[in-house]
């Protein structure tokens, strides 16, 4: 099912890993500049530019048990995409490891968050970083749209659930989450009280020990992440994303990094991507010791 394996310092058989990287090259529904199938195979290129060293945790990636599954195996039908990837993330997470997924579009979120809540139980939460609210029940005749992909975590998996750096949404989606309680921070928030602030607010507001965090990576401003299906200017910077992913990964189950489409630049959104993937790794490696 999975295959073309290489990530940087992923040297571990599947048996013994703790962490299992895979990618998922689908863009089926993406609306605006799609793409987003090149960036695992992208991440992995560009994987090869990082020490394997991380001074901040003093953890050496090349020693942690991390395994790449290679790509899943997709449809053109967004249905059967994520019908495959819920059965293949349930096998990782039934197995006690971490999977870390590499996307496609954010519509893949949905089933990796199942699988994981699943496994989880009550004890859970979902964390989303994100430039848009994804609170539309359909868009464009299509439910499992990436323009939809809150709105089913929230109505099929679990309404513990927060999401940083929105800022684009139609009028309708603004007042749903108003109406709903939806726990959301914009870049002005961030900015105002700051993101360690923020942060604190989520982990007492979501109570669990269990998180899945997912980085769709037009929550950054396009300075800094300029290759994306769905750019919006005006978000966070990327040492405040670096912030959330150091502070939640400890608590994290599962992570994602999506919506990159590597064509639309030089390099330098897969570089960011891949380095706050593996920063992910060493702040759960390191939280978990």
């Amino acid at each position: 099912m999975f295959h073309k394996p290489g990530m940087m310092d992923a040297l571990s058989e599947y048996e013994a890993a703790r962490y299992v990287i895979f990618g998922v090259p689908f863009d089926g529904t993406s609306s605006f500049r799609p793409g987003s199938r090149w960036a695992p195979d992208a991440m992995r290129g560009v994987s090869a530019n990082f020490e394997s060293y991380i001074p901040f945790y003093d953890i050496d990636l090349s020693e942690l048990q991390i395994h790449d599954a290679g790509n899943l195996e997709k449809y053109a039908s967004v249905d059967e995409t994520l019908k495959t990837l819920f059965y293949s993330v349930d096998h990782i997470v039934r197995d006690g490891k971490i999977p870390i997924m590499l996307g496609g579009e954010h519509s893949l979120t949905l089933p990796c968050v199942k699988a994981c809540a699943e496994q989880a139980g009550n004890d859970f939460g979902v964390v989303v970083l994100d430039a848009h609210f994804d609170l539309r029940e359909e868009y464009c005749g299509v439910k499992n749209s990436h323009a939809c992909v809150s709105r089913h975590i929230i109505d099929e998996v679990t309404d513990n659930y927060a999401s940083i750096g929105i800022r684009s949404g139609p009028k309708e989606e603004w007042e749903f989450a108003k109406e709903n309680n939806i726990r959301y921070y914009t870049p002005e928030d961030v900015d105002e009280v700051g993101i360690k602030n923020v942060l604190a607010e989520i982990i007492e507001y979501l109570d669990c020990n269990h998180i899945y965090l997912s980085l769709d990576m037009d929550a950054l401003d396009p300075a800094y992440a300029p290759a994306l299906g769905t750019p919006e200017p005006f978000g966070l910077n990327a040492v405040d994303v670096r912030e959330v992913i150091r502070t939640l990964a400890p608590l994290s189950v599962g992570f994602d990094v999506v919506e990159i489409s590597p064509e639309y630049d030089g390099g330098q959104t897969a570089v960011l991507g891949t380095k706050l993937m593996r920063e992910f790794i060493a702040a759960h490696a390191a939280g978990c010791q």
